[in-house]
């Protein structure tokens, strides 16, 4: 059997399709593989499926530019050959962005995720207290930023600081909004609106995800060490 071939997939995510799940998006890159006709590798035995594997999915009713996913090719004869052809038959608002080939012996995709950067804007009817921007530096000076983090058997006391890499005013696509880059590692998945809750608090006012429109800018992993941390895009 001839040696398969490890590519990550980079894909954004816009429109109505913000509203699809992580089980669905994954019916939905295997329908698009058999339509075009991508030679992909399947697992063996007596429910064979196909070998892919996705880094950090995304929230229900966020959007991305760049979320990435993994999968194991039979063959291949270009790069650029693979992206086309996905996108002939990807639905409006999904893209594949880049198809890369990954060294023999790469890690996951899901085990390779640092951090995630998001772009976060208010929406058009909302606009907070004034002096919220200000309000910000202050967020981050706070030696500690306690939140409660809901887990399946309990409830725990996390502390955000250490895993915010970088908040700042910033724009997306022509329009004012807030840059947020945060730990979103298996270990210690960070979510944007638990940040933005915690600076709510802080400004004494109440907090409801619906006025925010989330995309993530990036995935990112760490070429870096711990303690001085280098973030490179996942396919780079």
């Amino acid at each position: 059997m001839s040696e398969r071939i490890k590519v990550r997939i980079k894909f954004s995510k816009h429109g109505a399709l913000k509203y699809i799940g992580h089980l669905d998006i994954m019916r939905y890159f295997q329908k698009v593989f058999r339509r075009a006709d991508i030679d992909i590798a399947y697992t063996e035995g007596f429910s064979p499926h196909q070998v892919m594997s996705f880094a950090a999915p995304l929230g229900v009713g966020l959007e991305s530019d760049g979320e990435y996913m993994d999968v194991e090719l039979n063959s291949l004869v270009d790069t650029e050959d693979v992206r086309k052809r996905m996108n002939e038959h990807m639905a409006e608002g999904m893209e594949v962005l880049s198809v890369v080939v990954l060294p023999e012996k790469s890690g996951s995709a899901m085990a390779a995720v640092a951090a995630a950067g998001y772009y976060i804007a208010f929406r058009d009817d909302f606009e907070p207290p004034e002096g919220w921007r200000e309000a910000i530096k202050e967020f981050l000076k706070a030696d500690q930023i306690l939140v409660e983090k809901q887990t399946k058997k309990s409830v725990l006391q996390v502390d955000l600081k250490p895993s915010i890499y970088d908040f700042r005013l910033s724009s997306y696509q022509g329009k004012n909004c807030l840059y947020l880059m945060v730990n979103a590692s298996s270990a210690g998945n960070i979510k944007p609106a638990m940040v933005m809750e915690a600076l709510f608090n802080k400004l004494g006012i109440s907090f409801d995800a619906s006025e925010m429109s989330v995309t993530r800018e990036d995935t990112y992993r760490n070429r870096g060490t711990e303690e001085e941390p280098v973030f490179v895009p996942m396919d780079q």
